[in-house]
Parts: structure tokens; sequence; C-alpha cells
């Protein structure tokens, strides 16, 4: 049941735009509305009592109206959830019967404005009685209503979060269907209690639920048959259609004369609702199925590529067998200190630690910050060997060790320094580059500053983007929207990175 309100977040905000965009339509038309428009005006006048607009229309209209809209607001939005979760019970009873008792007051006390004309023909006391009598039944039924409604919205909301099941058990059911019962469910229910026109709520009876059935039939049975036939798919599929409708008009024609004996309007809604289902559900339905076969195709050629580079990434990888590289890589370290080449041996080390890290925590979502640091410095190691023997080039670290509590995706941060590296070191010009890495409360802050050099012509990499950085603000975007700030300044002899990150610690 948990799960099930989980999944009504965006369901609510759509229903309360809904409910304020109509209420705002009503309290429009009140404000609108002339002197004649007062359907009890001519009552008034029967029994001789002056009417007025504002006392005995307007302003009891709006009292109401806006009440109505609050109450309904609170009970929906905010104590019936509540009641269902059964959280607070006594308190959320409790107020359930204030509102309840606020809403047969409000009708009662409006009413006595809006229904004035009683007064002369009855007592006072029984004029009250019989007016807050029928402020009872108002809000009774408004509460009869929303209860209908709350069992309808849940009951579709539970459909559709099921619906891939059913979908799955049942061929013949899809998920548009559903939607479409549950809307048709809440406008009958309305129909029915606005006291809407007989022909408007038979025509809801009808046509809906034959169009449902229609969209259905044709999604599994008349369109797949109809593609048999190529040069004439649409003209096929409306052939069947309109020969299910030709059948479906006499069954609603014999259903009315049955119910009500009336030859006429059964004629009348049968012709309507066989026009309506071939001029508007059969074209939409064959729009929506054609669109359905695209997004199938693609999402099978999405499929081949996707087995494609994981065959293609299977393949690299049983192409490097971990166990030799680092067979041979302990072998290598072992010569490099039986050969006392210290530089050598760290070197190895440093390679093999970096490469165990690629091979196994690479693959995982979330690692270890210590993790990632540890990285960082056998990079930074590594590239020490081969620099420190040049005056010309410096490079400073600040990176500060943390206990292992954060966690952040593999691989985010080493981008910027191999781009570092990568340009801001020359043997034959001063060269610099700065790393630092500090962390405040569950903020990372990481900044690389580093030189830039002109490649010479014959420099293969020279014309080349910094497709890694590309590829790290993508993953930024994507693995921490909200939570990350990314500058970047770029000058003709210096480059500078600076990253922060809201880290989560590990559960």
């Amino acid at each position: 049941m948990k799960e099930l309100f989980k999944k009504t977040t965006i369901f609510t905000r759509i229903e309360f735009w809904a409910i304020t965009t109509i209420f705002a339509f009503v309290i429009f038309f009140i404000t609108d509305s002339d002197y004649e428009s007062f359907p009890y005006k001519r009552y008034f006048e029967e029994v001789n009592v002056p009417f007025r607009f504002y006392e005995n229309y307007f302003i009891p209209q709006l009292i109401r109206h806006l009440t109505l809209y609050f109450a309904l607001v609170i009970l929906n939005f905010i104590i019936i959830p509540k009641l269902l979760k059964k959280q607070s019970l006594l308190r959320n009873v409790g107020l359930f019967v204030l509102v309840f008792i606020a809403l047969v007051l409000m009708f009662g006390i409006t009413g006595t404005y809006l229904r004035g004309y009683l007064y002369a023909s009855h007592s006072g006391n029984e004029t009250d009685r019989l007016i807050f009598q029928d402020g009872f039944g108002d809000a009774l039924q408004l509460v009869f209503i929303l209860a209908i409604y709350t069992g309808i919205k849940y009951a579709g909301i539970y459909l559709l979060a099921i619906s891939e099941t059913i979908e799955s058990k049942y061929k013949f059911i899809r998920r548009e269907a559903i939607v479409a019962t549950v809307i048709w469910l809440v406008g009958l229910l309305f129909l029915i209690f606005a006291l809407a026109d007989n022909e408007l709520l038979i025509g809801w009876l009808i046509v809906v639920p034959s169009a449902i059935l229609l969209y259905l039939a044709s999604f599994h049975r008349l369109i797949p048959r109809s593609l048999a036939h190529n040069n004439y798919q649409f003209f096929f599929y409306v052939l069947k259609s309109a020969a299910i409708l030709f059948m479906a008009f006499f069954a609603i024609y014999l259903l009315f004369i049955i119910i009500n004996g009336d030859d006429d309007a059964g004629a009348g809604y049968s012709a309507f609702n066989s026009f309506f289902q071939l001029f508007v559900t059969v074209p939409i339905t064959w729009v929506l199925y054609k669109r359905h076969l695209k997004g199938n195709e693609e999402i099978n050629v999405l499929q081949k590529e996707l087995k494609q580079s994981s065959a293609n990434i299977d393949f690299l990888r049983s192409q490097i067998n971990p166990h030799f590289l680092f067979n041979a890589l302990n072998t290598l370290y072992g010569t490099a200190i039986q050969e006392n080449a210290e530089r050598t041996s760290e070197g190895i080390q440093k390679l093999g630690d970096m490469m165990r890290f690629m091979l196994q925590e690479n693959m995982q979502d979330k690692i270890s910050l210590a993790r990632e640091i540890d990285y960082l410095n056998n990079y930074i190691s590594l590239q020490r060997l081969r620099t420190d023997s040049n005056p010309i080039v410096q490079i400073q670290t600040s990176i500060q060790d943390r206990e292992n509590i954060f966690q952040i995706a593999p691989m985010l941060l080493i981008p910027f320094v191999e781009n570092a590296f990568k340009h801001g070191i020359s043997f034959r010009e001063p060269s610099h580059i700065k790393v630092t890495l500090e962390i405040k409360d569950n903020t990372l802050y990481f900044d690389v500053y580093n030189s830039k050099h002109n490649r010479q012509e014959s420099d293969p990499e020279k014309d080349k983007s910094g497709i890694g950085l590309e590829n790290v603000k993508q993953r930024l975007r994507l693995l921490y929207p909200n939570k990350h700030e990314l500058i970047i300044r770029d000058t003709t002899k210096e480059f500078f990175v600076h990253v922060t990150i809201q880290l989560a610690k590990f559960a």
C-alpha cells in the first residue's frame, strides 16, 4: 500500500491544477453573471420578496464555491491520504468531522440567502430547519462523491502500477485502455452528480466504452491482419472496422428498444456512435498503432546495437587476462627489487594497483572516495617518475585524505589530471601542475591548474580535442544533477579546472 502512495506524486500535481482550473472557471462565470442569471429569482418575485443580486446570489455563491474548493483540497490532498495510510487516525478523523460540519454550516447559512423567498411562506424556524436539512444532505452528497472518486482514483493508479503485469498476462489489455477507462469512470461520476442532460450522459455511456473496445480490437486483431494486404492496409482496416460498427449499430439499437422502447432515440444514438468511431476512433487508432510499430523497431535496433556493443566489450575483456598481467608485473617487480631498481619497482607496483582498480572497481556504479584518491595518487606518482629529474617541471599536490565514508562515481576526477599532464608538461619549457582536493562537510572541492604549451607539428595529438573532458562533463550532468559545479578557464598559457560535488555517504 505504501508503494502505491509513492506513485501518486505526479498524479496529485495534475489533479491539484485540474481542480484549481475548474474552480477558477466557476468563479469567473459567477463574477461574470448578470441580474437575470439567478435561478431562484422568479420564486422571489412570486411571493413579492425583493431580490437583491449581491445579497441573494453573488456573495452566497462566491462563498459556497470558495469553501468547496478549500474543503476539497484539504480532504482530497491532506486528510483522506493520511486516513488511508493510517497516520494519526484520531486527529484526522476529527479534522474530517470538522470539515463536514463546516460544509453543513456553509450550505445552511448561504442557503438562507439564496432561498430567502421561503421565509414568506413558512415560519422562520421551519425554513431554517428545511434549509439546514438540505445543507446536511448536500454535504453528505459531496462526501459520497469524494469517496467514490477516491476509490476510482486509487484503483486506477494501482492498475497503472501493475499494467505491465496485466499486459503480459492478458495480451488483449493495453495501458492506454486502462487510462481511458479510469477517465471514463471519473467523467461518468461527475456527469451523474452534476445532473447533466440525459443526452450527454447516454452518449458518454455509449461512445467512450465503444471507442475503448474498438481500440483494443484494432490493436490486437483488425490492424495486424490488415497489414498482410501490402497495398491496401488502411482500406482493409477501415472495411473490417465498418463491418463491426454495422453490427454494433443494431446491437445498440435493439438495446434501446428493450430498455425504453424508443426507436428514434435508439437509431439516433446508434448512428452517432457508429459515425464517431468510424471517423474519429478508427483513424486515431491507426496512427497510434503505426507509432507503436515504429517505436518497437527503434527498440529492436537499439537492442541489437547494445548486444553488439556488449559483445565487443566482452571480446576486449577476454583479450586482457588479469591473472597473466598481474603475474607478469609481479615478476618484473621482483626482478627490479633484485637489481636494486627502486624507482622501477615503485612504478611497477603503482601500475599494478592502477590496473587492479580499472579492472575491478571501475565496473561499479559507486566506490569509496578513498579508493578514487588512491588511484589519483598512483597516477601522479607514476608521472613524477618521468618528470622529477627535470628541474623546469614543477608538480604540486595537496590531496586531503579522508575516512572511507563518502562514495563517488569511479574515474570521475582522473580525466582532469590526465588532461593536465597531457597538455601541461614540456621538457623544453618551464611547466607546472597543481592539484588540490579538499572536503568540507559533504562537499568535495577539486582544483587542477596547469601550464599550456604549443605542440609541435609532428605531434600526432596536436589537433585532437579533449574527448575525455567532454565525457566527464556529461557524466557529471547525469550522475550529479543540481549537485555539482564545473568551472573551466582556458587561456593561451594556462588551464584551470574547478569542480565541486555534493557527495553522499555510504549507507
